[in-house]
């Protein structure tokens, strides 16, 4: 048996080798000649599995260790007998982390305190529900915009996107890529949406680049019709935007998922769908051990209660590092991507504080408890 395995993709080696020939290559370079005697891939989104890549190969099934799966071609798959399996909510938790650090930064930078405000949630599925849920516990409004779970039944509160676009304070996409049908989001975000959003709001895309409609953001901003712009994924990448790239207040090289907790629950998932297929002994797979933070430690004691919390989800992770290398070398958005520096999620830390308040809602956000 061989796997080809996108090389960017951690804790992997050595797993499959007693079992099979395992190709290690980065996923933009896996091409038709290397997969046409492969039986099982194990990608990310660099590698488009259409029938330019797989027609004719021995491939019977691919795993992508991602929530997204808009660069494997479902139709043609399933047309082939392909079997394909994505990693459904491996890194929400990544991107709630990201989210809550933007919140962060608007108090620690802007000195905007986001108890309050509103925030509308556009999709809300294994991500946008732990946006949601973040928002909520530093004391925001959440509104939640979903029609597809709204119609299967889904009993949470929704509300339209035009009350999202009259309310919000910020307005943040979680949604997935669909080109067409009364649910697509390619270009969502374009000149009508910005048009009917009543408050200026801050715009946030950590979800597919084309759900934002590129010119008619830059437009937008540029008549004062959005207050600030946080694009983690843009149209076109790696060729991203350098006017959009200027304009926006928090910029990254598409990395909102990238925590080392959401990167080992991608790949532990991807292993369990290709253990399962070829009936390999591999069970309750999961890597030995996840890098720990160097500095693990937060001690709140002496601050007020609203400056403790931003201070301690900054501490967890500073976005501005981030921000000033894409903002000074765009042209490095791929190696960004592959070199990306430890970053655990928040339930790596633990914190300290005398203050019950804090310590609720941290808790709450998964921190873990210190004893004093």
């Amino acid at each position: 048996m061989k796997i080809v395995i996108d090389d960017r993709i951690p804790y992997i080696q050595g797993v499959f080798e007693p079992y099979a020939e395992v190709v290690y290559t980065p996923g933009a370079k896996i091409d038709s000649l290397m997969v046409k005697d492969a039986d099982a891939l194990i990608i990310r989104t660099r590698t488009k599995c259409d029938k330019a890549l797989l027609d004719g190969s021995s491939v019977k099934i691919i795993a992508t260790a991602t929530i997204g799966f808009d660069h494997i071609d479902r139709d043609y798959c399933e047309g082939q007998g392909i079997v394909w399996q994505n990693a459904p909510g491996c890194n929400s938790w990544s991107v709630a982390q990201y989210m809550a650090t933007v919140l962060s930064l608007l108090y620690l930078e802007k000195n905007i305190d986001v108890e309050g405000k509103t925030i509308g949630v556009v999709g809300v599925g294994n991500v946008g529900d732990k946006v949601a849920k973040y928002a909520s516990l530093l004391g925001m409004n959440v509104l939640l915009n979903d029609p597809p779970l709204e119609r299967a039944g889904d009993p949470r509160n929704f509300v339209s996107l035009e009350e999202i676009q009259k309310q919000s304070d910020i307005i943040t996409f979680h949604v997935p890529l669909t080109m067409e049908g009364e649910d697509a989001t390619f270009h969502l975000v374009n000149e009508q949406f910005l048009s009917e959003c009543e408050k200026k709001p801050i715009m946030c895309n950590t979800c597919r680049g084309e759900v934002f409609d590129t010119s008619a953001v830059v437009k937008s901003f540029d008549d004062g019709r959005i207050a600030d712009l946080v694009v983690d994924c843009w149209e076109f990448e790696p060729n991203i935007h350098s006017v959009l790239l200027e304009k926006a207040w928090v910029a990254t090289p598409h990395i909102a998922g990238y925590s080392r907790d959401g990167k080992a629950m991608g790949t532990a998932m991807s292993v369990t769908t290709i253990a399962e297929h070829f009936g390999l002994p591999i069970k309750n797979w999961w890597p030995v051990t996840i890098e720990e933070p160097e500095n693990d430690k937060i001690d709140l004691d002496g601050l007020d209660a609203r400056e403790a919390l931003w201070t301690a989800i900054y501490h967890s992770y500073n976005i501005k590092n981030e921000v000033k290398l894409l903002k000074k070398s765009p042209d490095t958005f791929e190696q960004q991507r592959g070199e990306y520096p430890l970053r655990r999620e928040f339930t790596a830390y633990y914190i300290s504080s005398k203050d019950d308040s804090v310590v609720k809602i941290l808790s709450n956000m998964n921190f873990q408890v210190s004893e004093l």
